[in-house]
């Protein structure tokens, strides 16, 4: 209880005195706004750092020994079909042969040899759906007319 009391007797004597040293502190500190410019620069920099670094280790992935077989065209991918959720079926085309694979999370494994191509790999499909798009990427695209 006089612990209480003691604290609010010295709020209450105090605070005046608090109050003038707080706003004659404010009044002597000059009022200064904030540089723009120096953080706008700054933040372009840092981007500019950024996008750097990016495009260096792109670079350095790009001549490291073991990544040039990413651009290797003599591995193609004919056809891939989904079994599950993470379970597929891959043909892909080595060499002028068609090789069936079985794709799980945990492995992958050559189901069958084909001595002859089952797909033309060179082909687009033929489709319904094909047919359909192709027709609808020569047509110009006008949106339709409302009769209100």
């Amino acid at each position: 209880m006089w612990s209480k009391l003691v604290a609010l007797t010295t709020l209450v004597l105090a605070g005046p005195v608090l109050a003038e040293e707080a706003s004659r502190a404010a009044q002597e500190a000059p009022v200064r706004a904030p540089d723009t410019m120096g953080t706008v620069i700054s933040l372009g920099i840092g981007l500019l750092a950024v996008i750097a670094i990016i495009y260096g280790c792109a670079w350095i992935i790009r001549r490291m020994n073991g990544m040039t077989g990413m651009n290797n065209n003599a591995i193609k991918v004919v056809s891939v079909m989904a079994l599950g959720a993470r379970e597929r079926l891959a043909l892909i085309e080595v060499g002028g042969q068609q090789i069936l694979l079985g794709i799980t999370p945990s492995a992958i494994r050559t189901l069958h040899v084909f001595d002859e191509p089952v797909v033309d790999a060179s082909n687009p499909p033929s489709g319904d759906f094909a047919r359909r798009l192709q027709g609808m990427i020569g047509k110009s695209w006008t949106s339709p007319t409302r009769n209100d």
